[in-house]
């Protein structure tokens, strides 16, 4: 087994679980603070925001699929480790900073909602977009990874 694949692989998943930490740790505390707004004017505070701040966990699953499909490689032929290493390092920061930056606009889509009680539809489909940058470097990845032998 070549470690440099298991590298990529272990890179992979943590570059993306880190981007999912930050992510759902900006929402969360957006979250927190909109709710804080919420008991401070005797609102009810909303619950949905929870699905604002989950959004940029999904992004570490991407990186955990393509771990799997990299340790799956161990059998390659010799010469491949750096190519997965690579690959790991790139795709994994690819899908982090997506989950990082989808974060950073849940933050900001907590706020609103909190606020207006309106626009939620919206927020989650700009999340989406900023989803899919993280679904397109796993799949490209992904494809990459069925050129390796």
């Amino acid at each position: 087994m070549d470690p440099m694949i298991v590298a990529g692989a272990i890179a992979c998943l943590g570059l993306s679980a880190t981007g999912s930490a930050f992510g759902t740790g900006f929402a969360a505390s957006a979250a927190v603070g909109a709710w804080k707004k919420c008991y401070a004017a005797n609102k009810p505070a909303p619950f949905i925001l929870l699905g604002l701040v989950g959004a940029p966990i999904t992004q570490m699953l991407y990186g955990m699929i393509l771990m799997f499909i990299m340790i799956g490689k161990s059998g390659a032929a010799a010469g491949t480790g750096l190519a997965c290493l690579l690959l790991g390092i790139f795709a994994g920061l690819g899908i982090g900073f997506s989950a990082l930056f989808q974060g950073r606009a849940a933050a900001a889509g907590c706020d609103a909602q909190a606020e207006t009680g309106q626009g939620l539809t919206n927020y989650f489909g700009a999340l989406g977009i900023v989803e899919t940058v993280a679904i397109f470097t796993m799949v490209f990845t992904i494809i990459a990874l069925g050129k390796i032998a």
